[in-house]
């Protein structure tokens, strides 16, 4: 269970940005933070990209400075319209990223960022499941979410975020082997970097 300070940092978009923004300056800053994922993928201006769980848009913001084709999903309609006001060179829709609305072999990256920590076991297999089908052969799943520090004194400002924003699905993350998880439902090439003391971790995966 998470404390009443998650649903304010939902209702308050700029107490978000905020935690955002200071959690990024382990990294180097936001824009370095929401485009480690991408690094050394090769991305064209008509490259079909799909921001999953894009939130209000804070990396999609970036996204649509490499690529012209780039598509927002969300469960949440308030930030689907936050997004559109945002970033309104990009396309939207409302949905589950377990049940994708787009057909088979359709993206060439699929991109998330610190999204996946939300997500129950389950959950988390079936988003799995559908973005190994929307992407095209050879297409990528790059994303950035938490991960267990493996430096001890990236801990306490790790533990602290998480009891002040999180729910136990977060903590259930950072026990899993999210490589593992990717090759079992067919992904192959699978890179991790690790970054701010091993507590955010950078993985990419081909199809």
């Amino acid at each position: 269970m998470a404390t009443f300070l998650r649903p304010l940092s939902y209702q308050y978009p700029w107490l978000y940005n905020t935690i955002s923004c200071l959690s990024s300056l382990a990294v180097g800053g936001e824009k370095r933070f929401r485009s480690l994922s991408l690094e050394g993928i090769r991305i064209n201006s008509d490259s079909q990209i799909l921001d999953l769980c894009c939130g209000s848009g804070q990396t999609t913001q970036f996204l649509v400075e490499k690529s012209s084709q780039v598509m927002g999903l969300d469960a949440s309609p308030n930030a689907i319209e936050r997004a559109k006001k945002r970033v309104p060179q990009a396309n939207y829709v409302n949905a589950l990223a377990e049940k994708i609305p787009f057909s088979e072999q359709e993206f060439d990256i699929v991109h998330s960022s610190v999204a996946l920590h939300e997500m129950e076991t389950e959950q988390l297999r079936e988003i799995i499941k559908e973005v190994y089908r929307v992407l095209k052969p050879g297409g990528i799943f790059a994303f950035i979410d938490l991960h267990k520090p493996t430096n001890l004194l990236f801990w306490p400002s790790l533990a602290t975020f998480m009891w002040l924003f999180e729910t136990e699905t977060a903590w259930k993350l950072l026990e899993t082997n999210l490589i593992n998880e990717l090759q079992s439902f067919g992904f192959n090439d699978c890179k991790q970097k690790l970054y701010a003391g091993g507590s955010l971790q950078v993985i990419q995966a081909r199809k």
